[in-house]
């Protein structure tokens, strides 16, 4: 397989020189081929979510080097870094950030007008998106008028609206119960299978973890196999 994600030896530490200076990656290795699903499993405070952010361009690490779909990100500018970011790579978090004043169907179609996808084109592509995970009955509904399984639901499709290659999820089941969130992650896992894409996932959920394809834990700002 592929490598879509490759990060080598990163570091990241927040307010260096100073007395409460605090390091946060030390050194973090992480590889994520095409069609493969990565969970990132660490406790709350470990720096998962600064990975996350580094992986997806971002935030920058202090030292380290960040590849997607073998180019260095490093050196490109920030102008090309947000193109790279807009263009092939999804983001998902834990709460939905869906526009409340866009329906569900907009709130799909608008990432892809901004990469200039024709409004036509754009549509029939959100309404696909909507159709596979179940919501496109829902389509024309603002976030406020859908259950929290929908708006998840709803934020996957627009994570994956533009067509990424990396998808980088934060603990995308996080605020949903039990039952709800097995449904929402298996329409998470048959979008990304569909897609082939490279999808890092980040939970605290051992058994979700367990259903993908291999995990990995973060100790001290490392990571290791699990």
């Amino acid at each position: 397989m592929n490598n879509v994600l490759e990060l080598a030896a990163i570091t990241k530490g927040y307010n260096k020189g100073k007395p409460n200076e605090v390091t946060v990656l030390q050194g973090a290795d992480l590889v994520a081929a095409k069609g493969e699903v990565v969970a990132l499993v660490a406790p709350s405070g470990a720096g998962k979510s600064t990975l996350l952010h580094i992986a997806g361009l971002l935030d920058t690490p202090d030292s380290g080097a960040v590849t997607i779909n073998g180019t260095d990100m490093t050196s490109l500018s920030d102008r090309k870094r947000t193109a790279v970011r807009r263009g092939e790579v999804g983001f998902i978090y834990q709460f939905h950030h869906l526009l409340p004043e866009f329906t569900a169907l907009e709130n799909i179609v608008l990432p892809q007008l901004a990469n200039g996808i024709s409004d036509a084109d754009a549509t029939k592509h959100a309404m696909d998106l909507l159709d596979r995970v179940g919501v496109a009955p829902r389509a024309k509904h603002r976030p406020a008028a859908l259950s929290g399984g929908e708006q998840q639901r709803v934020a996957f499709c627009r994570a994956l609206a533009n067509k990424p290659s990396l998808l980088l999820a934060d603990e995308p089941t996080g605020n949903l119960d039990p039952d709800t969130s097995d449904r929402v992650f298996d329409a998470l896992m048959e979008l990304v299978r569909d897609t082939g894409l490279a999808a890092v996932i980040a939970t605290h959920n051992l058994d979700l973890a367990a259903r993908m394809d291999r995990t990995v834990r973060m100790d001290q700002g490392r990571l290791s196999p699990a």
